[in-house]
Protein backbone atom coordinates (compact mmCIF):
# COMPACT_ATOMS: atom_id res chain seq x y z
CA UNK A 1 0.00 0.00 0.00
CA UNK A 2 1.45 3.27 -0.83
CA UNK A 3 0.50 6.30 1.12
CA UNK A 4 -0.58 8.31 -1.77
CA UNK A 5 -3.78 5.55 -1.34
CA UNK A 6 -4.76 7.61 1.41
CA UNK A 7 -4.87 10.78 0.10
CA UNK A 8 -7.73 13.29 -0.94
CA UNK A 9 -7.41 16.77 -1.71
CA UNK A 10 -9.64 19.21 1.39
CA UNK A 11 -10.21 23.13 0.97
CA UNK A 12 -9.10 24.49 3.87
CA UNK A 13 -12.21 26.15 4.57
CA UNK A 14 -14.01 22.68 5.57
CA UNK A 15 -11.52 22.48 8.48
CA UNK A 16 -13.64 23.10 11.84
CA UNK A 17 -12.29 25.97 13.87
CA UNK A 18 -15.18 26.12 16.62
CA UNK A 19 -16.98 23.41 18.02
CA UNK A 20 -21.15 22.65 17.27
CA UNK A 21 -23.47 24.43 19.61
CA UNK A 22 -24.96 22.44 20.94
CA UNK A 23 -22.73 19.16 20.67
CA UNK A 24 -25.35 17.05 19.30
CA UNK A 25 -26.09 19.68 16.58
CA UNK A 26 -23.54 18.71 14.59
CA UNK A 27 -23.85 17.23 11.25
CA UNK A 28 -24.11 12.76 11.15
CA UNK A 29 -23.20 11.59 7.67
CA UNK A 30 -24.34 7.72 8.04
CA UNK A 31 -23.04 5.13 5.56
CA UNK A 32 -24.24 2.13 5.01
CA UNK A 33 -21.42 -0.75 4.02
CA UNK A 34 -23.54 -3.12 2.49
CA UNK A 35 -25.61 -1.10 0.17
CA UNK A 36 -22.90 2.42 -0.07
CA UNK A 37 -26.09 4.04 0.91
CA UNK A 38 -25.20 7.51 2.58
CA UNK A 39 -28.15 9.47 4.82
CA UNK A 40 -27.51 12.71 5.88
CA UNK A 41 -28.67 13.55 9.62
CA UNK A 42 -27.96 15.89 12.54
CA UNK A 43 -25.78 13.57 15.42
CA UNK A 44 -28.63 13.89 17.47
CA UNK A 45 -30.56 11.49 15.71
CA UNK A 46 -27.78 8.80 16.28
CA UNK A 47 -30.72 6.85 18.81
CA UNK A 48 -32.55 6.20 15.23
CA UNK A 49 -29.65 3.93 14.00
CA UNK A 50 -29.21 2.25 16.97
CA UNK A 51 -31.42 -1.34 18.66
CA UNK A 52 -31.31 -2.56 22.06
CA UNK A 53 -28.78 -4.95 23.29
CA UNK A 54 -26.15 -2.69 21.76
CA UNK A 55 -23.10 -1.29 23.33
CA UNK A 56 -21.56 1.90 22.81
CA UNK A 57 -17.58 1.64 23.81
CA UNK A 58 -16.61 5.16 24.83
CA UNK A 59 -13.35 6.40 25.62
CA UNK A 60 -13.11 8.03 29.07
CA UNK A 61 -9.86 9.59 28.86
CA UNK A 62 -9.21 13.76 29.62
CA UNK A 63 -6.82 15.57 27.86
CA UNK A 64 -4.48 17.53 30.11
CA UNK A 65 -3.05 21.07 29.74
CA UNK A 66 -0.20 19.44 28.61
CA UNK A 67 1.47 22.67 26.45
CA UNK A 68 4.49 23.84 29.62
CA UNK A 69 6.20 27.23 28.85
CA UNK A 70 9.84 26.76 30.18
CA UNK A 71 13.22 28.60 30.02
CA UNK A 72 16.95 26.91 30.26
CA UNK A 73 18.73 27.47 33.50
CA UNK A 74 21.62 28.18 32.24
CA UNK A 75 20.67 30.71 29.25
CA UNK A 76 17.14 31.31 30.04
CA UNK A 77 16.29 30.73 26.49
CA UNK A 78 12.57 29.99 25.97
CA UNK A 79 11.11 26.35 25.62
CA UNK A 80 7.86 25.19 25.36
CA UNK A 81 7.31 21.45 26.49
CA UNK A 82 4.28 19.38 24.84
CA UNK A 83 3.67 16.70 27.25
CA UNK A 84 3.13 13.04 25.30
CA UNK A 85 2.63 10.46 27.79
CA UNK A 86 3.43 9.73 31.04
CA UNK A 87 6.14 7.03 31.94
CA UNK A 88 6.03 6.52 35.53
CA UNK A 89 3.18 5.57 37.95
CA UNK A 90 4.13 9.13 40.07
CA UNK A 91 3.86 11.53 36.85
CA UNK A 92 7.62 12.93 37.17
CA UNK A 93 8.87 11.41 34.04
CA UNK A 94 7.21 11.68 30.46
CA UNK A 95 7.99 11.81 27.08
CA UNK A 96 7.26 15.18 25.23
CA UNK A 97 7.93 17.54 22.48
CA UNK A 98 10.41 19.84 23.09
CA UNK A 99 10.53 23.37 21.04
CA UNK A 100 13.55 25.29 21.69
CA UNK A 101 17.34 25.42 20.35
CA UNK A 102 19.87 22.94 21.30
CA UNK A 103 17.65 21.18 24.04
CA UNK A 104 19.70 18.15 24.74
CA UNK A 105 20.29 15.21 27.24
CA UNK A 106 21.06 17.16 30.67
CA UNK A 107 19.70 20.45 29.66
CA UNK A 108 18.02 21.47 33.08
CA UNK A 109 14.57 23.87 32.33
CA UNK A 110 12.50 25.54 35.02
CA UNK A 111 9.26 26.78 34.93
CA UNK A 112 7.60 29.16 37.29
CA UNK A 113 4.38 30.47 38.96
CA UNK A 114 3.29 32.08 41.71
CA UNK A 115 6.62 31.75 43.09
CA UNK A 116 7.09 28.21 42.70
CA UNK A 117 9.69 26.63 40.74
CA UNK A 118 9.49 23.24 39.04
CA UNK A 119 12.61 21.83 37.74
CA UNK A 120 12.39 19.65 34.50
CA UNK A 121 15.77 18.10 33.59
CA UNK A 122 16.07 16.40 29.83
CA UNK A 123 17.51 12.53 30.17
CA UNK A 124 16.82 11.31 27.06
CA UNK A 125 16.45 12.20 23.19
CA UNK A 126 14.43 10.34 20.81
CA UNK A 127 13.30 11.00 17.45
CA UNK A 128 13.40 14.55 16.18
CA UNK A 129 11.75 16.99 18.78
CA UNK A 130 10.83 13.85 21.53
CA UNK A 131 12.39 13.65 24.42
CA UNK A 132 12.35 12.47 28.25
CA UNK A 133 11.95 14.79 30.74
CA UNK A 134 12.05 13.97 34.33
CA UNK A 135 10.56 16.51 36.79
CA UNK A 136 11.67 17.36 40.58
CA UNK A 137 8.06 16.27 41.46
CA UNK A 138 4.60 14.85 40.10
CA UNK A 139 3.72 17.54 37.53
CA UNK A 140 0.02 16.90 37.19
CA UNK A 141 -0.63 19.25 40.76
CA UNK A 142 0.84 22.10 38.40
CA UNK A 143 -0.94 21.35 35.01
CA UNK A 144 -4.13 23.63 36.04
CA UNK A 145 -1.62 26.53 36.74
CA UNK A 146 1.08 26.30 34.00
CA UNK A 147 -0.67 24.69 31.23
CA UNK A 148 -2.38 25.25 28.40
CA UNK A 149 -4.79 22.96 26.61
CA UNK A 150 -2.77 21.78 23.56
CA UNK A 151 -4.93 22.02 20.73
CA UNK A 152 -4.14 20.08 16.96
CA UNK A 153 -2.34 22.97 14.88
CA UNK A 154 -5.20 22.87 12.32
CA UNK A 155 -7.13 24.77 14.84
CA UNK A 156 -5.88 28.42 14.70
CA UNK A 157 -9.23 30.00 16.35
CA UNK A 158 -8.92 30.35 20.36
CA UNK A 159 -11.36 27.99 22.62
CA UNK A 160 -13.28 29.95 25.02
CA UNK A 161 -14.20 27.36 26.89
CA UNK A 162 -11.34 24.46 27.47
CA UNK A 163 -14.30 22.01 28.55
CA UNK A 164 -15.18 22.10 24.85
CA UNK A 165 -12.25 19.84 23.98
CA UNK A 166 -13.40 17.36 26.67
CA UNK A 167 -16.17 14.57 26.27
CA UNK A 168 -19.06 14.87 29.22
CA UNK A 169 -17.81 11.23 30.48
CA UNK A 170 -14.03 12.23 30.41
CA UNK A 171 -12.87 10.46 33.52
CA UNK A 172 -9.79 9.87 33.39
CA UNK A 173 -7.02 12.43 32.94
CA UNK A 174 -3.82 11.63 30.24
CA UNK A 175 -4.45 12.51 26.36
CA UNK A 176 -2.61 15.38 24.85
CA UNK A 177 -5.60 15.23 22.31
CA UNK A 178 -9.19 14.55 22.87
CA UNK A 179 -11.00 11.28 21.29
CA UNK A 180 -13.33 13.78 19.20
CA UNK A 181 -15.74 11.58 17.74
CA UNK A 182 -17.45 11.88 21.39
CA UNK A 183 -17.68 15.35 21.52
CA UNK A 184 -20.85 15.09 20.05
CA UNK A 185 -22.58 13.36 23.05
CA UNK A 186 -24.57 15.75 25.43
CA UNK A 187 -25.52 14.05 28.80
CA UNK A 188 -28.93 13.94 27.77
CA UNK A 189 -28.44 11.97 24.11
CA UNK A 190 -26.67 9.53 25.92
CA UNK A 191 -29.42 9.14 28.69
CA UNK A 192 -31.89 8.95 25.95
CA UNK A 193 -29.43 6.17 24.38
CA UNK A 194 -29.51 4.14 27.50
CA UNK A 195 -33.12 4.26 27.52
CA UNK A 196 -33.49 2.33 24.51
CA UNK A 197 -31.80 -0.64 26.20
CA UNK A 198 -28.59 0.09 24.54
CA UNK A 199 -25.84 -0.75 26.76
CA UNK A 200 -22.80 1.75 27.33
CA UNK A 201 -19.09 0.00 28.28
CA UNK A 202 -16.04 2.56 28.77
CA UNK A 203 -12.74 1.84 27.71
CA UNK A 204 -9.38 4.29 28.30
CA UNK A 205 -6.52 5.38 25.75
CA UNK A 206 -4.70 7.71 26.30
CA UNK A 207 -3.94 9.92 22.90
CA UNK A 208 -0.48 11.35 21.78
CA UNK A 209 -0.64 14.08 18.80
CA UNK A 210 1.07 11.63 17.11
CA UNK A 211 -2.56 10.13 16.48
CA UNK A 212 -3.31 13.05 14.18
CA UNK A 213 0.18 13.19 12.11
CA UNK A 214 0.29 12.30 8.37
CA UNK A 215 2.69 9.34 7.56
CA UNK A 216 5.65 10.36 6.21
CA UNK A 217 6.63 6.49 4.48
CA UNK A 218 5.79 6.17 1.18
CA UNK A 219 5.12 2.31 1.85
CA UNK A 220 2.60 2.22 4.76
CA UNK A 221 4.17 -0.93 5.60
CA UNK A 222 7.16 0.93 6.92
CA UNK A 223 5.66 3.64 9.51
CA UNK A 224 6.31 2.93 12.97
CA UNK A 225 3.16 3.28 14.81
CA UNK A 226 2.98 5.10 17.89
CA UNK A 227 2.03 3.29 21.15
CA UNK A 228 -0.58 4.71 23.23
CA UNK A 229 -1.70 3.58 27.14
CA UNK A 230 -4.67 1.43 26.49
CA UNK A 231 -7.35 -0.05 29.27
CA UNK A 232 -10.34 -2.03 29.20
CA UNK A 233 -11.44 -3.61 32.72
CA UNK A 234 -13.05 -6.74 33.69
CA UNK A 235 -16.07 -5.53 33.98
CA UNK A 236 -16.38 -2.97 30.87
CA UNK A 237 -15.23 -6.67 28.74
CA UNK A 238 -18.35 -8.43 30.50
CA UNK A 239 -20.57 -5.58 29.58
CA UNK A 240 -18.91 -6.02 25.68
CA UNK A 241 -19.63 -9.47 25.83
CA UNK A 242 -22.64 -10.14 27.26
CA UNK A 243 -24.11 -7.68 24.49
CA UNK A 244 -22.69 -9.24 21.72
CA UNK A 245 -24.09 -12.45 22.89
CA UNK A 246 -27.64 -11.05 23.40
CA UNK A 247 -27.26 -10.40 19.99
CA UNK A 248 -26.04 -6.53 19.98
CA UNK A 249 -23.73 -4.78 17.55
CA UNK A 250 -20.23 -3.34 19.55
CA UNK A 251 -19.86 0.13 18.24
CA UNK A 252 -16.93 1.45 19.74
CA UNK A 253 -17.34 6.07 19.47
CA UNK A 254 -14.03 6.61 18.12
CA UNK A 255 -10.67 5.30 16.68
CA UNK A 256 -9.23 5.04 19.77
CA UNK A 257 -12.23 3.10 21.74
CA UNK A 258 -11.91 0.55 18.64
CA UNK A 259 -7.77 0.03 18.88
CA UNK A 260 -8.49 -0.41 22.25
CA UNK A 261 -11.26 -3.03 21.37
CA UNK A 262 -9.40 -4.52 18.79
CA UNK A 263 -6.33 -4.98 21.16
CA UNK A 264 -8.23 -7.21 23.87
CA UNK A 265 -9.84 -9.11 21.56
CA UNK A 266 -6.39 -9.79 19.82
CA UNK A 267 -5.00 -10.97 23.41
CA UNK A 268 -8.38 -13.05 23.35
CA UNK A 269 -7.68 -14.86 20.56
CA UNK A 270 -3.68 -15.51 22.24
CA UNK A 271 -5.16 -16.19 25.73
CA UNK A 272 -8.85 -17.25 25.24
CA UNK A 273 -7.87 -19.38 28.73
CA UNK A 274 -7.76 -15.57 30.69
CA UNK A 275 -11.55 -14.88 29.44
CA UNK A 276 -12.89 -12.55 32.61
CA UNK A 277 -16.18 -13.81 31.99
CA UNK A 278 -17.75 -16.80 34.16
CA UNK A 279 -16.64 -19.71 31.70
CA UNK A 280 -20.21 -20.71 30.30
CA UNK A 281 -20.15 -17.42 28.89
CA UNK A 282 -17.05 -18.03 27.63
CA UNK A 283 -17.49 -21.17 25.61
CA UNK A 284 -20.41 -20.08 24.27
CA UNK A 285 -19.24 -16.97 23.07
CA UNK A 286 -15.98 -19.22 21.83
CA UNK A 287 -18.38 -20.87 19.90
CA UNK A 288 -20.11 -18.03 18.21
CA UNK A 289 -16.47 -16.67 17.56
CA UNK A 290 -15.03 -19.88 15.94
CA UNK A 291 -17.97 -20.77 13.71
CA UNK A 292 -20.26 -18.27 12.68
CA UNK A 293 -18.77 -15.38 12.46
CA UNK A 294 -14.68 -13.58 13.10
CA UNK A 295 -15.42 -11.76 15.92
CA UNK A 296 -13.72 -12.66 19.01
CA UNK A 297 -14.76 -12.06 23.15
CA UNK A 298 -12.51 -9.19 24.97
CA UNK A 299 -10.69 -9.38 27.60
CA UNK A 300 -9.60 -7.23 30.09
CA UNK A 301 -6.09 -5.12 29.01
CA UNK A 302 -3.85 -2.96 30.34
CA UNK A 303 -0.53 -2.13 28.22
CA UNK A 304 1.47 -0.12 25.89
CA UNK A 305 -0.52 -0.71 22.36
CA UNK A 306 0.94 -0.29 19.26
CA UNK A 307 -1.96 -1.76 16.93
CA UNK A 308 -1.43 -0.53 13.75
CA UNK A 309 -5.14 -1.04 11.35
CA UNK A 310 -4.93 -0.83 7.73
CA UNK A 311 -6.54 -2.13 5.34
CA UNK A 312 -6.55 -6.29 5.38
CA UNK A 313 -7.50 -5.97 8.84
CA UNK A 314 -9.69 -8.65 10.30
CA UNK A 315 -11.81 -6.75 12.54
CA UNK A 316 -12.66 -9.02 16.07
CA UNK A 317 -14.76 -6.73 17.73
CA UNK A 318 -15.78 -3.86 15.90
CA UNK A 319 -19.59 -4.05 14.10
CA UNK A 320 -20.22 -0.30 13.51
CA UNK A 321 -18.72 2.90 14.62
CA UNK A 322 -18.83 6.39 15.61
CA UNK A 323 -16.17 9.03 13.71
CA UNK A 324 -15.14 11.90 12.43
CA UNK A 325 -13.57 13.15 8.79
CA UNK A 326 -10.05 12.28 9.38
CA UNK A 327 -6.69 14.14 7.79
CA UNK A 328 -5.24 13.17 4.45
CA UNK A 329 -2.81 10.24 4.86
CA UNK A 330 -2.93 9.68 8.82
CA UNK A 331 -3.41 6.23 10.63
CA UNK A 332 -6.71 7.17 11.23
CA UNK A 333 -8.08 7.29 7.41
CA UNK A 334 -6.22 3.80 6.69
CA UNK A 335 -7.84 2.51 9.92
CA UNK A 336 -11.73 3.26 8.60
CA UNK A 337 -10.44 2.25 5.31
CA UNK A 338 -10.43 -1.18 6.78
CA UNK A 339 -13.84 -0.90 8.19
CA UNK A 340 -14.97 0.48 4.92
CA UNK A 341 -13.14 0.09 1.90
CA UNK A 342 -11.00 2.36 0.73
CA UNK A 343 -12.39 3.40 -2.84
CA UNK A 344 -15.75 4.11 -0.49
CA UNK A 345 -14.95 5.99 1.89
CA UNK A 346 -12.55 8.38 -0.34
CA UNK A 347 -16.02 8.25 -2.26
CA UNK A 348 -17.78 9.32 1.05
CA UNK A 349 -15.44 12.04 2.13
CA UNK A 350 -15.68 13.61 -1.30
CA UNK A 351 -19.53 13.58 -0.95
CA UNK A 352 -19.21 15.38 2.70
CA UNK A 353 -16.91 17.98 1.12
CA UNK A 354 -19.45 18.90 -1.98
CA UNK A 355 -22.19 18.95 1.07
CA UNK A 356 -19.55 20.49 3.12
CA UNK A 357 -19.57 18.96 5.97
CA UNK A 358 -17.24 20.28 8.51
CA UNK A 359 -14.03 18.20 9.08
CA UNK A 360 -11.26 17.09 11.74
CA UNK A 361 -11.62 17.34 15.35
CA UNK A 362 -14.25 20.00 16.07
CA UNK A 363 -16.18 18.77 12.40
CA UNK A 364 -19.18 16.93 12.06
CA UNK A 365 -19.64 13.01 12.42
CA UNK A 366 -20.26 9.32 10.63
CA UNK A 367 -21.91 6.64 11.64
CA UNK A 368 -20.52 3.35 9.53
CA UNK A 369 -22.92 0.62 10.24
Amino acid sequence: MKLTDFDYPLPPERIAQHPAEPRDSSRLLVLHRDTSQRDHRLFRELPEYLRPHDVLVLNQTRVIPARLHAVKAQTGGAVEILLLRQLDGEGRRWEALVGGKRVLTDTILKLTHDGKELIATVVGEEDGAKRIIEFSEPVHPFLNKLGEMPLPPYITAPLDDPERYQTVYARREGSAAAPTAGLHFTGDLLFKIQEMGVRLAYCTLHIGLDTFAPVKEENVADHKIHREYAELNPDNARIINEAKLAGGRIIPVGTTSARTLETAAIRSAAFGSEMNDPDSIQNTLNNLAENVCPWRPVIAIQEETDLFITPGHRFRAVDAMVTNFHLPKSTLVMMISALVGREKLLATYQEAIAMEYRFFSFGDAMLIV
